[in-house]
């Protein structure tokens, strides 16, 4: 138990350098507001090594520590929604197994974005902005797919070692 709860800090530790570090990369899709989410490699890893409480549980604190520290209110009701949908998603299709862990993570990437995109139409009243959901759709698919492929490599060569 000890151990687990450990590892769990660890994770806790790696997603919040992630979350800092997509902080400070003024990176640019083309799409504004589109990142990378390098947090993501740590909620699917999670999710496989320990399963859906513990991804949930990391992943929240990880979404109001990573806002207390690097943003302010806004970004962290558009990560809950956002991270909270996508894992909700991400556990549901790895539950099926139906799916391997890079679809698994595009579906993650893609549901993130419409939570963000549904949070983003209540807040400014305003339903137009759903037409900006198909390039965040296929930014999502890519990172997710780019997210999913590190991720199973990460997993691959390092599931003998946690749990």
């Amino acid at each position: 138990m000890r151990k687990k709860v450990a590892l769990l800090g660890v994770f806790l530790a790696l997603a919040l350098i992630c979350s800092y570090i997509e902080s400070l990369i003024p990176f640019y899709f083309g799409v504004p507001g589109m990142k990378l989410g390098l947090t993501n490699i740590v909620v699917v890893l999670l999710l496989y090594f320990y399963g859906t409480k513990e991804a949930l549980a990391v992943s929240f604190m990880r979404i109001l520590l990573a806002g207390f520290m690097f943003g302010n209110a806004f970004s962290i009701l558009y990560s809950l929604a956002g991270g909270l949908l996508s894992l909700f998603v991400m556990a549901l299709l790895k539950k099926t197994g139906w799916f391997h862990m890079i679809a698994v993570s595009i579906c993650g990437g893609i549901t993130h974005n419409l939570g963000q995109i549904l949070v983003a139409m209540v807040v400014v009243k305003n339903y137009y902005i759903f037409g900006y959901f198909p390039f965040l759709f296929v930014g999502g698919w890519i990172t997710g797919l780019l997210i999913g492929l590190l991720a199973q490599e990460i997993y691959t060569r390092t599931k003998h070692f946690i749990r």
